[in-house]
Formats: structure tokens, C-alpha cells, sequence
């Protein structure tokens, strides 16, 4: 009797210790959410303060696409470090660290006095945020089950994205009553404040709080000793993996003309080519974002309704390829302010399928080098955007003596080749039950 109550006592335990962990992995989700939304913030803002920041400096379009693709510059160098530091030292420290250096360099670049300062805080800010989607990632692979990690992955989308919606119609209404510098100097601040909340009440995995893991995969290694992580053992495992290669391709050219559209050009061709205010322009280029944050959702949900990864990806890109063919199509008459709003949705909506990318490199690869293969992903799409914002700001400026519709027009074109690429890269994605050349023993 003694031996059966004790064994109820240490069901009734162990079941309580996982409504514990079910009830708090949606704070720790959540900090890292609001966290996430920070980064978009921070990845969209210099669209809109693109006039004022030029004025300030007397920049040409190749300056200012230099000074907006340092973000994506330094986002990109931080990948790899960031996916060991995060399977490493674990996501809740490197996060807090990576917000406060971004914090910094938003306040860096409130105050900078020359151009050469405005890229250094670019630039850390960049580095800051660049830790907190691999850390998000890995933290949804520990408190989350397998199930559940694309659906999931499109909520941190979907959430994220509003900090977007923020820098867009918010922001722009906030530089009619501060100046640029005043702003970013309080962003800076309020990113500071984000750093010590992740500090305070981000725990890395469910026994960090008495539990027993929550993922299947740790289950099965719950109770084993560590294995001794390697960094080169785990590039070359996650490098090795088909999947990941293919996924990080696709990645690469389906984020590259859309986040240099929304993120730097977008709000210029508006203000330039069809003679809209900064405010009128951001309030169209926000339909992308949300357009982003609804398609992200559906995608998540849509590929673990039917199990597949391949087929929604393959689909979203060819009407993607399709709506950036409208955008670079010499129209005799100017698109109105309801059809840019469609077209702009629906760029946003086609394009979220890059959630589906980190579901096939989460599903590819060890659980033990989950961190390492995302910030693959990410070193792919953020080189990608670094190089087109730089390279449509050249074609920019190129074009220049030519209409302003013109010169637009060239440098998007180069993401509507990008699109096609992706379209074409997807075709080639593995589903999980398909024989892609991975290693035993990684799974």
C-alpha cells in the first residue's frame, strides 16, 4: 500500500510539474515574442526616417541603402555564433545580451554625429538583434512538441511582425511630433528595458523549472548525460544535411527582394514615384507586414494540418513570383491607393512561407544542433537582403537620370528574379520521410 500511495504521490508530481511547464512556456514564449517584435521594429524603421536621416547627412540612394543594409550586414556575420551560443550557453542569456547591445546602438544612432557613427549603430543594433530568432527557435523546440512547431512558428511570425506595423504608421506619426534622433534615443531605451525582462523570466527548458521535457525528442534523451558539444562536428552535421542546404537556398532568394522592398525602398518608391507623404506611404507598405503576419499564421497551420512542407511553399512562391511581376510592370496609368493595398497584402501573405524553412531545418537536423541549422537560414536570408538593399540603391542611383518610375522599376526587378528563383529552389525541398542524403545519427 505504502509502495502504490508513493507511486500516486510521484504521478500526482510529475503531472503537476507538466501543468506548470505547459502554463509558464507560454511567458517564456511570450517574452521572447515581445523581444522579437523589438527586431522588427528595429529591421523596418529606417524606411521611414529615410528623408529626414538624408537630409541630415546629405545622402545619395547608395549611401542610405549602405547605412540600411548594415543591419542586415551584421544580422547575417552573428548567425552562426548565435546558433552555437544559443545550443551552448542557452537562449535566456544570450538574448539579454543581445538586446542591451541592440538598445546601445539604437542609441548611437539617435546621437550620431556623422555618417560614420550612423553606421556603427546601424551596425549594433544589427548584432543585438540578431541573437533573439535563433534563441526563439531553440526555445520553441524544448517547450513545444513536434506538432506544434510549425503552427507555433507562425504565431512568433505573426507576433513579430507587428513590431513592423509599429515602425510603419506609429513611427512616422511620432517623427511629426519628435525628431528622428528623439525617437530612436527612446527606442534605445525601451529596447534596454527588454533586455532585462528576458533576463528576469526567460528559462531555457522545462527542467530549468522542475519539469520534465515537454518535446519528444528530449524525452527519449531525458536522463542522459550531455553529449560534449563540438562546433565543428556540429557545422559539418548541419551542413551536411540536404534539407538544410535546400531550405537555406530557398530562404535566401525568397527574403531578399521582400524585406529590401518593406524594409528600405518600399516607402521611398511611394514617396518619390507616386507623390505620397512619408505617413501616406507607410500606411500602404504596412499592409505587407500584416500581410506577413496573416500568412505566416496560415502557413504554420496549413503544413501540420496536412503534414507536408513542400507543397504550400511551392504554391505561396509561384503567386509571390506572380505579384512582383505587378510591381515591375510598366502600368499606363498608376496603380490606386486600394490596388496597392491588395497587391501589397498579398506580396506579405505569399512571402510568409519562409516560416515553413525553418520547420524543414528543425525537422532535418539533430535536436542537439536545432540552434546551429536555423542561424544557416539566417545567414543565407539576411546576406541576401544586405546585398539587394545595397545593390537597388546602386541600380537607384544609376538611374537617376532617367524617371524616377524607371529607376525604381530596375532595381525591383531584381527581386522579382530572386522570387523565381525561389520558386524554382522549392521544387526541390525534402519532406521529412523522404531519403535526402542525411547522416545516420543525427536524428
Amino acid at each position: 500500500m505504502e509502495e502504490e500511495y508513493g507511486v500516486q504521490l510521484q504521478d500526482c508530481s510529475r503531472e503537476g510539474a507538466i501543468k506548470r511547464a505547459l502554463a509558464y512556456r507560454w511567458i517564456v514564449w511570450g517574452v521572447m515574442t515581445f523581444a522579437f517584435m523589438i527586431v522588427f521594429f528595429h529591421r523596418l524603421a529606417a524606411a521611414v526616417v529615410r528623408e529626414d536621416v538624408t537630409a541630415a547627412f546629405s545622402l545619395n540612394a547608395a549611401d542610405f541603402g549602405k547605412m540600411s543594409s548594415m543591419y542586415f550586414y551584421a544580422y547575417m556575420a552573428m548567425q552562426i555564433p548565435v546558433g552555437l551560443l544559443a545550443d551552448s550557453l542557452g537562449a535566456r542569456l544570450t538574448v539579454s545580451a543581445g538586446m542591451f547591445v541592440a538598445g546601445a546602438g539604437s542609441i548611437m544612432f539617435g546621437l550620431a554625429p556623422s555618417y560614420g557613427w550612423l553606421l556603427a549603430g546601424r551596425f549594433l543594433v544589427g548584432l543585438g538583434v540578431a541573437t533573439v530568432f535563433v534563441c526563439i527557435m531553440k526555445i520553441q523546440s524544448q517547450w513545444f512538441r513536434d506538432g506544434e512547431f510549425a503552427t507555433i512558428s507562425g504565431a512568433t511570425s505573426f507576433i513579430g511582425n507587428a513590431g513592423g506595423i509599429l515602425s510603419q504608421g506609429p513611427l512616422a506619426l511620432l517623427l511629426t511630433l519628435v525628431t528622428w534622433r528623439s525617437s530612436f534615443v527612446a527606442i534605445g531605451a525601451a529596447t534596454l528595458g527588454v533586455a532585462l525582462i528576458c533576463l528576469l523570466l526567460i528559462r531555457n527548458r522545462p527542467q530549468d523549472i522542475g519539469s520534465p521535457p515537454l518535446n519528444e525528442r528530449e524525452m527519449l534523451r531525458h536522463g542522459k548525460p550531455p553529449e560534449p558539444f563540438s562546433v565543428m562536428e556540429g557545422i559539418r552535421a548541419v551542413l551536411s544535411v540536404r534539407g538544410v542546404r535546400m531550405a537555406a537556398l530557398f530562404y535566401f532568394f525568397n527574403q531578399a527582394g521582400f524585406f529590401s522592398l518593406v524594409g528600405t525602398w518600399g516607402i521611398p518608391w511611394l514617396v518619390h514615384v507616386y507623390g505620397m507623404t512619408v505617413a501616406e506611404a507607410s500606411s500602404l507598405t504596412v499592409m505587407m507586414v500584416l500581410g506577413t503576419m496573416t500568412g505566416g499564421l496560415f502557413n504554420g497551420w496549413f503544413s501540420d494540418r496536412i503534414g507536408r512542407r513542400r507543397p504550400p511553399m511551392i504554391v505561396a512562391s509561384f503567386f509571390q513570383t506572380l505579384l512582383w511581376g505587378c510591381v515591375v510592370m510598366p502600368w499606363e496609368s498608376r496603380l490606386g491607393p486600394g490596388v496597392l493595398r491588395l497587391l501589397f497584402l498579398a506580396l506579405g501573405f505569399t512571402n510568409a512561407c519562409f516560416v515553413l524553412s525553418w520547420s524543414v531545418a528543425k525537422e532535418q537536423s539533430s535536436e542537439r544542433y536545432t540552434g546551429l541549422a536555423i542561424s544557416v537560414l539566417n545567414t543565407a536570408g539576411f546576406l541576401a537582403i544586405a546585398i539587394v538593399t545595397s545593390f537597388m540603391g546602386v541600380l537607384i542611383d544609376l538611374y537617376s537620370s532617367t524617371s524616377a518610375e524607371t529607376a525604381y522599376r530596375m532595381a525591383f526587378s531584381i527581386g522579382l528574379a530572386c522570387t523565381f528563383v525561389s520558386l524554382v529552389v522549392a521544387f526541390f525541398i525534402p519532406e521529412l520521410g523522404e531519403k535526402h542524403g542525411r547522416q545516420e545519427g543525427l536524428s
